[in-house]
């Protein structure tokens, strides 16, 4: 499935119109099934994403829900596209010793690109929070503001797909010297963390204790719970935290940085 759609438009300016054409990023459903050993597959819901590494996405998305806790919790995973290609649907088996609740997710419904499990109980939100890590390693206080300046450049300048339509959020881990270790781009800035994380899980390295989180645009309480579930204790925002976000990073002892940009930063 294409992540770039050729969009028919007239393009408007004080020096005119004239007709001409432009990439777009791709917007297009996928539906996650996760089946338990010896059980009907059961669905998640629909999930509005940028089509490719969806088993990524699906593995992500299951390690941050505390559905897997490592790669050998997954028995396989089969993407099926829809006869005319405009969806798909991702098919993650879980290994018999895992045991699956699909109703305690509390989720229903289609996921937009702006939020994650949007559907989830406000009582629930709490539950879904690793207890804090003990300090170890490099702490915030210690990170030097040069590093932390650099990385929201450093994400941007890897966003191909952003480069051609202006239409895609990131995610990144970047190691304390600043080096990127991934970097994923999606419609949805959610998506593109579970990838991240998705592919960390399936190379073995999670808990990523040793990395920073550098997502685009604003971060919500999901990302901050994401990034806790994968061991990541920094997070870096170009955009503006929530309420919930910042509260959620307290509870479990993830550093949070919002407003990263334009060489300044707040730290909350």
């Amino acid at each position: 499935m294409p992540r770039l759609f050729v969009a028919p438009l007239r393009r408007v300016s004080p020096e005119g119109t004239r007709n001409d054409q432009d990439l777009v990023a791709v917007e297009a459903p996928l539906t996650i099934e996760v089946q338990a050993h010896g059980a009907a597959p059961a669905s998640l819901g629909i999930f509005l994403r940028t089509p490719g590494d969806d088993g990524s996405l699906a593995l992500g998305l299951l390690y941050s829900e505390g559905v897997i806790r490592s790669i050998d919790d997954v028995a396989g995973t089969a993407l099926e596209l829809a006869a005319d290609e405009a969806s798909a649907t991702i098919r993650v088996a879980l290994a018999s010793h895992v045991a699956f609740d699909a109703a305690a997710l509390g989720r229903s419904g289609i996921s937009n690109t702006s939020c994650g499990l949007c559907g989830r109980l406000t009582d629930q939100l709490g539950h879904k929070l690793p207890a804090p890590k003990k300090e170890t390693g490099t702490h915030f206080d210690e990170m030097s503001p040069g590093l932390i300046f650099s990385l929201p450049r450093k994400l941007r300048d890897a966003q191909q797909l952003f480069e051609e339509t202006g239409g895609l959020h990131a995610a990144g881990f970047f190691d304390h010297g600043g080096v990127a270790a991934d970097i994923a781009e999606d419609v949805g800035r959610h998506n593109a963390v579970d990838k991240v994380v998705g592919r960390a899980l399936a190379r073995g390295q999670l808990p990523a204790s040793g990395r920073i989180l550098v997502v685009s645009g604003r971060i919500a309480f999901e990302i901050v719970q994401k990034a806790a579930m994968a061991g990541v204790r920094t997070i870096v925002a170009i955009g503006a935290p929530t309420s919930l976000a910042v509260q959620a990073a307290r509870e479990a002892g993830v550093q949070l940085i919002g407003f990263a940009r334009d060489d300044r930063y707040n730290i909350y």
